[in-house]
């Protein structure tokens, strides 16, 4: 008896195979690209999805040929807009999570409502640029041939589960990244769209997660080399089953994810108020859990940038040891990482990224060192907004690529002045929540709280004194930046829109 937990991301799709003693028994990834037909644009055509998860299926169940699928569970990236037909062909390529095309129609959305205040009471969520119901309404005003021929929306994983099932469906956590969801109840919003100018009826029905939502069709069992009829659970978008993987479902503990972006998410008992919408607030995995996350733009993406313009032929573990061999505070150097704008904790397209305090006696190794501190300072901002939820942090877990580092761990402990901690199969990313999840809802584990006790620790960093009160102090003035430059922000960008 075993769990497929199957991610389609952004760069790739991983497959992974959990024994019902929560051991992974194998995975395999497939990698794929995608296409920037425009500045600020970003699509893929989902053909690469499917050839990703069928590559990643067949590799995975190629190291075990003898195992025994139960469920499947589906992850994958959220607010991609992924517009369908009446015959199931998709009618354009998907428009991804990061893509900033429709900060305009985000913007009517809100006014029409009648602003912020009016939205979070009905949502929960502000309507962020890349969330999906923007992009509905940029696709009715610039492509309406194309909305024309909507028969329904759906996100990546749900495309996939389409796909394998011949259902439409979504699932709570995933819905909840339309903007288009009231939060608090669970549901889709009448109280919004009713007053948009597209039918409710485009949106598919949203299950809880664990919920099965189809069974492997006669056509997708020959396709994907796949028994017909195993369960298709509901899942979970990628950052909130993430949470899962590293088993982060009760007040009190944070995960942190440092990958391409940052995130900072916690478990919530109740859907609390988000107030002024700078944080997101979704649907959790289970229907008395909530989900409480900010995301930056811009984290181990920084450090990327940074060595590509330094021109470094060193890994990316060679040039963390350049900073290691710096003092914490890169000698009063930092690093305000909004390379590419910002959502969270400062919600600015226009907010650039900006050395500050740069000396002729800065190394190259200050410079990353500096990188790596601005991307936890931006993370440890993020998580006081969750505090002043009430929720204190004891304890941080680690996710992502930037685990990897034991300089970035280290750097999370000194900063947020508590343990930091990784856990076992957080590094496989959504594909091990996903298949946690599948496990769930075939009674292998009675709970999502009791499947968490899969993730056991792997290693553990804790708070140096001498480095905390440097990071307090740096932290201090860190803070007051972006405020003090936003003006000088919004100049430089109408320098930049000018030309």
């Amino acid at each position: 008896m075993a769990y497929l937990g199957i991610d389609i991301g952004t760069s790739a799709c991983k497959a992974l195979v959990l024994g019902k003693d929560g051991n992974v028994l194998a995975s395999y990834t497939s990698e794929y690209g995608l296409d920037q037909p425009q500045t600020g644009w970003t699509e893929q055509n989902p053909k690469v999805w499917i050839k990703g998860a069928k590559e990643a299926i067949s590799g995975a169940l190629s190291k075990i040929p003898n195992s025994n699928i139960s469920a499947l569970g589906l992850s994958g990236q959220m607010h991609g807009l992924t517009p369908i037909d009446k015959t199931g062909n998709v009618i354009r390529p998907a428009i991804l999570w990061n893509d900033q095309r429709n900060s305009k129609e985000a913007a009517e959305i809100e006014a029409l409502i009648g602003g912020t205040d009016k939205l979070l009471k009905l949502t929960n969520n502000r309507m962020l640029i890349g969330y999906t119901g923007g992009k509905i309404l940029w696709m009715q005003k610039h492509e309406p041939n194309n909305f024309e021929k909507i028969h329904i929306v759906l996100n990546p994983k749900d495309y996939l589960r389409f796909v394998l099932t011949g259902e439409f469906a979504t699932e709570v956590s995933d819905a909840s990244g339309t903007g288009l969801f009231d939060v608090f109840r669970r549901t889709w919003s009448d109280g919004l769209l009713d007053k948009l100018s597209f039918d409710k009826s485009i949106l598919p029905k949203a299950f809880e997660s664990d919920i099965v939502t189809g069974q492997i069709s006669d056509v997708a069992a020959k396709a994907f080399s796949l028994p017909r009829g195993i369960p298709v659970i509901g899942g979970g978008g990628d950052a909130v089953i993430q949470t899962l993987g590293s088993g982060v479902i009760k007040p009190g503990n944070l995960q942190t994810t440092i990958g391409t972006a940052g995130i900072v998410a916690a478990a919530l008992k109740s859907p609390q108020e988000n107030h002024l919408g700078r944080l997101q607030v979704f649907c959790n995995l289970a229907p008395d859990l909530w989900h409480v996350m900010g995301v930056s733009l811009n984290a181990g993406g920084a450090l990327n940038w940074l060595r590509t313009i330094l021109g470094s032929k060193q890994s990316f573990s060679e040039l963390v040891e350049t900073a290691n061999k710096t003092d914490p505070g890169a000698s009063g150097l930092l690093f305000l990482p909004y390379l590419n704008g910002e959502r969270c904790p400062n919600p600015d397209p226009e907010a650039r990224g900006t050395f500050w305090g740069l000396t002729t006696h800065h190394t190259s190794g200050h410079l990353v060192r500096s990188v790596m501190e601005g991307v936890v300072f931006s993370i440890y901002e993020i998580s006081s907004l969750i505090n002043a939820m009430g929720i204190e942090t004891n304890l941080v877990k680690a996710s992502g690529g930037g685990t990897r580092s034991e300089l970035w761990r280290q750097m999370q402990a000194d900063i947020f002045n508590c343990p930091v901690s990784t856990t076992k199969g957080a590094s496989e990313g959504a594909a091990f929540g996903a298949a946690l999840l599948s496990g769930v809802s075939q009674k292998n584990w009675d709970s999502i709280d009791e499947a968490t006790n899969c993730c056991s620790e792997l290693t553990r960093n804790m708070p140096l004194e001498k480095n905390r009160k440097t990071y307090s102090k740096a932290y201090e003035i860190y803070s007051e930046l972006y405020d003090k430059m936003k003006p000088s922000f919004r100049r430089l960008s109408e320098i930049t829109l000018s030309k």
